[in-house]
């Protein structure tokens, strides 16, 4: 891939974040917490958001070494779950905001190239508008993992009755580790699923 394809991918990755995390924290407000916006984070101002590792460097090395699936993270949207209306609930919703806020702009750029397919559109269309849905169904779906500090496991957590405190403990304790496990071993399996919701939305082959 091209240094300039890959600056572009990784442009798009960043706002994608940067809209997954604002979403946390719009959904947190609605259940009644404000750190976010009081700490200025509800902006699409991307450098508000940067994580140097996550957002640039990570995403640039995966698409340079060609890997199968390209993921990142933003620094997270803050907010405190005692202040939501419903904390069981309201964790859940916050945390599934990010994942459905990336999966609506895939399904939305996606039925796009649906519908544009029959006109004579210019490559560049394809390619901006397939590399949205890719970005954005990418983020979804490994945001769906069940590993700290990914919403999967924030999720998960908020089904898991009080006597499994512990287990949590123990497990966020070695979430880094488990997490890097997954994105060198098992981040390739991930790939079908992708191909296929790509295929899903927009008709073509991914």
């Amino acid at each position: 891939m091209q240094i300039t394809d890959t600056i572009f991918y990784v442009a798009i990755l960043i706002m994608s974040i940067v809209i997954h995390e604002v979403s946390h924290g719009f959904m947190a407000e609605r259940f009644g917490d404000d750190t976010a916006r009081n700490a200025g984070r509800l902006t699409l101002n991307p450098l508000k958001h940067l994580d140097l590792f996550g957002s640039i460097l990570l995403p640039a090395v995966l698409i340079l070494s060609h890997a199968g699936f390209l993921f990142g993270w933003a620094k997270p949207v803050p907010y405190n779950p005692n202040n939501l209306s419903s904390r069981k609930w309201g964790t859940i919703w916050v945390a599934a905001a990010g994942i459905l806020a990336n999966f609506l702009i895939a399904i939305i750029f996606g039925l796009i190239i649906r519908f544009s397919l029959g006109f004579s559109l210019p490559p560049a269309f394809y390619f901006i508008t397939s590399a949205i849905v890719v970005v954005n169904l990418a983020l979804g779906i490994f945001n769906l993992i069940p590993i700290p500090p990914l919403d999967g496991s924030k999720i998960l957590f908020s089904f898991l009755p009080d006597s499994a405190f512990s287990f949590i403990l123990a497990y966020e304790q070695y979430s880094l580790v488990l997490l890097l496990v997954f994105i060198v071993f098992f981040s390739d399996y991930l790939y079908p699923i992708l191909a296929f919701l790509f295929n899903l939305v927009t008709g073509l082959a991914f």
